[in-house]
């Protein structure tokens, strides 16, 4: 096995941990908001990102229906468009290889292969992937059997873990100097809609904000 690979696992493994634990709580949540055990997992297998799928249960756990939900969650993976553009020129072969190489694309991994010089190290984007794919997975395949077994999900918190996951994620946008008036400005069109709209509009609409981002 390559070296870049085996050093990629074992990076990944600290990601799969937490991994596992956040998505623990998406399969207790998707069940005990109307979806079937099979319907979680296949998300979690196909979608593999936490921050789209919250969204998407969110919407749908508000009664905002199954397209916003979806919108929602592909707004959430558009930055996904120009990590794939920058890794690129850093994949061999031809468009249909190249393609199946570039799903192994998570925040963490593109990160951790990122040598700093424009390019990235294929194999330990891989490599990275891989145990936070398999957490993340049986996190879901744990936490959609065992929702009904665990009961009620707010004696263990779990039911604040996604509104704290997004919040998580506008904190760390405000820490940053160029992406502070995308956050800060996304996140006040989301609470001035949320009193008179349906649920998932204020997400939709909020991220009209990010085309403040393209003229900075």
């Amino acid at each position: 096995m390559n070296e870049a690979f085996r050093q990629g696992v074992r990076l990944g493994i600290p990601f799969s941990l937490a991994g596992f634990l956040i998505s623990l709580s998406f399969g207790a949540l998707a069940v005990q908001s109307g979806f079937t055990p099979l319907q979680a997992i296949v998300m979690s297998a196909v979608v593999h990102a936490g921050s789209a799928q919250f969204a998407g249960l969110s919407i749908v756990a508000a009664g905002g229906g199954a397209l916003p939900g979806i919108l929602a969650g592909g707004l959430m993976n558009a930055r996904f468009l120009a990590m794939g553009i920058a890794l690129a020129p850093s994949l061999p072969a031809g468009p249909l290889v190249r393609g199946l190489q570039g799903q192994a694309i998570v925040d963490p991994s593109w990160a951790l292969a990122n040598r700093g010089d424009g390019t990235f190290d294929r194999w330990q984007l891989m490599g990275s992937t891989v145990p936070q794919y398999v957490g993340w997975l049986s996190g879901t395949i744990v936490g959609a059997l065992a929702g009904e077994a665990l009961g009620d999900t707010d004696r263990f918190g779990l039911d604040a873990i996604f509104p704290t996951f997004f919040l998580g994620l506008l904190i760390a946008e405000l820490r940053d100097p160029r992406s502070r008036p995308v956050a800060a400005a996304g996140a006040a069109i989301a609470l001035a809609l949320v009193p008179f709209t349906p649920p998932g509009v204020p997400i939709l609409v909020a991220a009209v904000a990010a085309l403040v981002g393209l003229r900075r």
